[in-house]
């Protein structure tokens, strides 16, 4: 009962604020999509994400070792899922991207804040950077051809994310009075997000559910396999351990449908996967969880 309870009680806020979300456009109210994900992603989520490195106090070379691990899970997920792509036949640009790239940021973020402290969010803000970096270059490269290293460089989170790691390795410190107000900024970004899913999710047309409901379950077991894979191999400490599996193993980002109706891939079957693949997290994070923790 105290497991379950715990579970809860990391899952209980995530699932809130994105109910909020879902609820709030439900009822007619404005949400203004594109400017909230603007403000989140060019604002918020880069001071998170730079506060976060520079305010940690894990070692440099766990850190390291943890963003070399994400990257070979990232090549693990990219060979696997390539290769179900190619035997079931269906489009690698509208479905590989998805199937790779999780929702690191809205979920794995404050799964991993809630259920390991800052710690494990330290190490869940290098996963996602390194996701951020990939699926701007990569993933847009396979949904359309037009990914490159500049367009990566170009993203905001990807600066928060250098940058932080420059102070980290440097131990440098911004002045207090900076620090308090990138941090106040920086807690915008788990709440926007979250919130904004919720919005996403809502406005979403779900489209050819059957094939996004085996394809999930599917991606939910592979995204495990290879994170465990990843923690064996790397030899990852538990916390990182956890969070490695957490982060692989979030649903398929919302970003990935935005991409595909940007880009022409198929934007109805897209967004059936990432309906399912949230609906099913609901099960899976949480029994995932309980047994990590």
């Amino acid at each position: 009962m105290d497991l379950i309870l715990t579970v809860l009680g990391i899952v209980a806020p995530v699932a809130a604020l994105a109910l909020t979300g879902f609820v709030w456009v439900r009822l007619g109210f404005e949400y203004r999509l594109e400017f909230v994900t603007r403000l989140s992603m060019t604002l918020a989520v880069p001071c998170l994400i730079f506060t976060a490195l520079m305010k940690t106090r894990l070692d440099p070379q766990a850190l390291a070792t943890v963003s070399l691990a994400a990257l070979a899970g990232y090549a693990g997920l990219t060979a696997a899922f390539w290769g179900i792509t190619r035997v079931m036949r269906l489009e690698t640009r509208t479905y590989l991207a998805p199937l790779i790239f999780g929702n690191t940021g809205n979920l794995g973020l404050p799964l991993a804040l809630f259920a390991f402290g800052e710690a494990g969010l330290g190490y869940a803000v290098v996963i996602f950077a390194v996701m951020v970096i990939l699926s701007f270059t990569f993933g847009i490269w396979l949904v359309a051809g037009g990914g490159s290293v500049l367009r990566a460089l170009r993203e905001p989170a990807t600066a928060g994310t250098l940058l932080g790691a420059l102070f980290l390795w440097q131990g440098w410190q911004t002045p207090l009075w900076l620090t308090r107000s990138l941090d106040m900024v920086g807690q915008l970004a788990i709440p926007l997000m979250l919130i904004t899913l919720g919005v996403a999710m809502a406005r979403l047309t779900p489209g050819r559910l059957g094939r996004g409901v085996w394809l999930a379950g599917l991606r939910v077991a592979i995204c495990i396999g290879v994170a465990i894979a990843v923690g064996w191999a790397f030899g990852l400490e538990p916390v990182a351990f956890a969070v490695m599996i957490v982060q692989l193993s979030t649903p398929v980002a919302v970003t990935s449908y935005m991409l595909a109706e940007k880009y022409g891939a198929d934007a109805d079957a897209v967004a059936g996967l990432v309906i399912v693949s949230t609906l099913i997290s609901i099960v899976s994070l949480p029994l995932t969880l309980a047994f990590l923790i």
